[in-house]
Parts: structure tokens; sequence; C-alpha cells
């Protein structure tokens, strides 16, 4: 996008921003810019004033691009000495990565561990309420924590000082203190910057165009990228192939859509690369999947993770049962289908299995989800049996074939009209239409009043 294009031309090494290593208190920071620069290097860049320039820069800090080295709850870009860095584009908006709450939980429960329980007052009511909704897996993410934390000790002093704030201003952008309006969120409140103590009018309307440009075009991205993804499988964008069954009465593409079948369509496989969610989804790409885990010899970990969601989302009648029988197979000493899992996860599953319940398995699934995620499902998709598959399927071409349905009303009508249309065709027995006239003859009159 227009974003990550600047960011890149910024940090060219010969004609971007000038960055140097900073001493920050002992430590040593590589690839320090400071704010005056940023603001320079823009204001020369696009010809524009020094006040549009630091709007400018503010709006790249408040999306994350840049990140500050020292204030990092203001979100400003300070013309000054003050000292900024560029953040990895791991971080970026523009990666689109799911802020969810474990990650969130795992990055408190560092903190936690690294200041030793003193945390600041909104991230301490953040852990508390996370600890608390997250119950019945936070020795999962206490062990993620304590992972991490003695993963970064081993990294050189300078290495974990830069993570750390990288980290940390990620954070700040998705998870702001209270009273600090996010420029991840969308509404009006994202038109004024709260951070600034002293803004001109010039500002407040220099900071409302950048702000609404960048929004619309980071809208306008990410539908666009969408479209292109996702336009053949959309179905607001792309119809039903061959045709339409409700309106057609073809029901050829619920044949050919089925959970089971033999052979499935182009369309259908080329949503199983969209993501390892969307395989899993799919019964006959998880089918699929399960044959190329088995000649792998790594089967056992897509039935650990079916038997974990049928632990999950089955009756509470039978927990206990299914419970067990996942303990015998996959966990248990001598199991018939071990799985690879690490003594921590392990021993926090096994603990839990004691007073079972639905989520008593998420620390182990999420481990081998992620397993099968990063490891099996890279080498399915470029497996020799994926791709000649996808390469020999084909989509179902349009049907000309255009049954459109009867509506029951006019069927009804239909059935009238043909059953007057017999009975005034057929012989009439004319006996019975005396007898019925001379009963009518007959009939006694009412008394008079």
């Amino acid at each position: 996008t227009l974003v990550e294009a600047v960011m890149l031309e910024m940090q060219d090494p010969k004609t971007g921003v000038k960055s140097q290593p900073q001493k920050l208190v002992i430590t040593t920071i590589p690839h320090a810019i400071t704010g005056e620069d940023v603001v320079t290097w823009l204001a020369n860049r696009y010809t524009i004033e020094a006040e549009e320039a630091w709007a400018l820069g503010t709006m790249l800090v408040a999306f994350g691009y840049i990140y500050p080295l020292q204030d990092h709850k203001r979100l400003v870009i300070k013309p000054d000495t003050a000292l900024y860095r560029f953040q990895t584009p791991y971080f970026w908006p523009a990666q689109q990565w799911p802020v969810e709450d474990t990650d969130y939980a795992i990055y408190l429960a560092k903190r936690n561990i690294r200041k030793k329980g003193v945390l600041e007052m909104h991230e301490q009511e953040q852990y508390n309420g996370l600890h608390k909704w997250m119950n019945h897996k936070w020795d999962f993410i206490v062990m993620q924590a304590k992972e991490q934390y003695r993963a970064g000790k081993e990294r050189k002093k300078p290495d974990r000082a830069v993570f750390d704030c990288q980290e940390r201003a990620y954070w700040v952008v998705h998870r702001p203190p209270p009273g600090t309006v996010s420029a991840m969120d969308y509404g009006l409140e994202r038109m004024v910057d709260p951070n600034a103590e002293e803004v001109t009018g010039h500002i407040i309307l220099s900071n409302m165009v950048v702000v609404v440009c960048v929004c619309v075009f980071s809208l306008f991205s990410s539908l666009v990228k969408y479209s292109v993804t996702c336009n053949k499988h959309d179905p607001f964008l792309a119809p039903c192939l061959p045709s339409n069954p409700w309106v057609t009465d073809d029901v050829t593409y619920w044949l050919l859509n089925m959970a089971n079948v033999d052979v499935p369509t182009k369309m259908r496989v080329e949503r199983w690369t969209f993501s390892f969610g969307e395989l899993l989804s799919d019964p006959r790409g998880r089918d699929d999947f399960r044959l190329f885990l088995k000649k792998e010899f790594s089967g056992e970990n897509l039935a650990f993770w079916e038997a974990c969601e049928d632990l999950k989302w089955g009756t509470a009648a039978t927990m206990n049962e299914k419970a067990q029988q996942v303990y015998k197979t996959f966990l248990a000493r001598g199991a018939p289908r071990w799985i690879n899992i690490d003594g921590k996860t392990m021993e926090v599953t096994v603990k839990g299995l004691k007073h079972p319940h639905r989520y008593v398995l998420d620390a182990a699934q999420t481990h081998i989800f992620m397993l099968m995620k990063k490891d099996s499902y890279g080498r399915y998709l470029k497996s020799p049996v994926t791709v000649d598959m996808l390469s020999g399927l084909s989509c179902p071409s349009p049907s000309m074939k255009r049954r459109p349905s009867i509506s029951p009303i006019i069927v009804r009508q239909q059935e009238k009209e043909e059953r007057a249309r017999m009975a005034t065709s057929g012989p009439v027995d004319i006996t019975q239409v005396m007898s019925k006239l001379s009963n009518k003859g007959k009939e006694v009159p009412p008394p008079k009043k």
C-alpha cells in the first residue's frame, strides 16, 4: 500500500532517513533515528510545510510504523532529538495479524515475570480480567510466557531491548491505555490526536485530512485484496457454477459440493490453500490432508485434533468417557497413537484430565494445531499430489438449462382448473339430477311466525 511504500523509501540506505547507533541509558540501540530527522525528511520529500510533516509523522507513529524508544505512552512524533526506530514489517498493520486475547495475555504474563509482579495500573487490570476469563488455559499461557522470557534472556542486550520496545509499541497501538484512542479503531474520534498537548487548528486539520485519506485508502486496499483473492468464491461477486439450484432446479451444484464427494471442484481445492483453517473446515479437504499425514507417519496429530473437537462440542454426559479415551489413545505411556508434545504441555494436560471439562485439552490442541500449520500444512501444499490435483481439476462450466420453479399458488390453481375441466367433459347421469330435483320439491317450508 501507499504507507508501506513510504516506509520502504524512508529506510533506503542512501536516500532515506539517516540512522545510527544511539546510547539509551546504558544500552546502545542500533539503527535509531530522531524525530527531527523524520520530520525534515518528510517535509523535503513531499515538499510540504513542517507542521504538515509533523502531522504525517505522528500518523506513522500512531499506526505503529515508527515507535518511540523513550516515551512509549504518547504515540506522537517530537521534532527534536527524541529517539525512534522503524517497526519491523512483521508488526505492520498491513500484515493483518488477528489481535487475539491469548497473545495479549502471554505478553502481559511475560511482563509480569520481568517486572516481578509490578505492572502499570491498566495492565494489571487487563491481566486480572484475562486471568479470570481464561482460567481454563492459564497454565498454558504462563508456560508460553516463561518460554519466551527464557528465550529473550539468551539474546544480546541490545537485541533484547529492541525486541521489547517493538513488542510494547505493538500492544500500545492495539491495546492502548485508557483515555487513548487507538488508530486501529474506526470512527470520528480518530480525527483528533488525544495524545497531543497543544495543537493548533492547522495541525488538527492536517491530521484529519491525512488520517481520513489513509483510512479510506486502507479500507480500499483491503477490499481490493479480498476481492482479488476471493472473487471467484464470494457468492456476491461470482455466480454458482454450473447454476444456482434455487433458481434453475438443477441440483448439480449440490452434487459437486457434497461433504465427501469423490472428485472436488477446482474452486473448492483453491479454498484449501487460503488458510489451514479453510482446509480443516472442509470435510473433503480434511480427508485429503489425513491421507497426506498417513504417508508422513504423522496421522495421529490430526486424529488428536479431531478428538479434542469432539470433546469440546460433544454432550456433557459423554465428557468423562471421551476424555479417558483420549488419554489412553494419545497421551498415556505406550499409547497406540502417542503424540509428540513438550513436557510442560503434557504435564498441564494430564493434570487437567483428572477433573476433565470441555477445554481441558486446549493447550495440547493448540500445540498440535500450530505444529501441523507450520510444518505439515506447508509440505502438503507443495506436495506433488496436491499440485497435480489442483492442475488436473477444472471448474464446472455454466449451465444453459433454466427450469424455473412453479409457484405453489399456480400449481393449486392449475389443479382446480383440471378438476373443473374433467367434470364438464364427462357424461352426466340424468337420474341423479332428477332425484335431486324431486327431493328439492318435497322440502318442508319453515313455520310462519
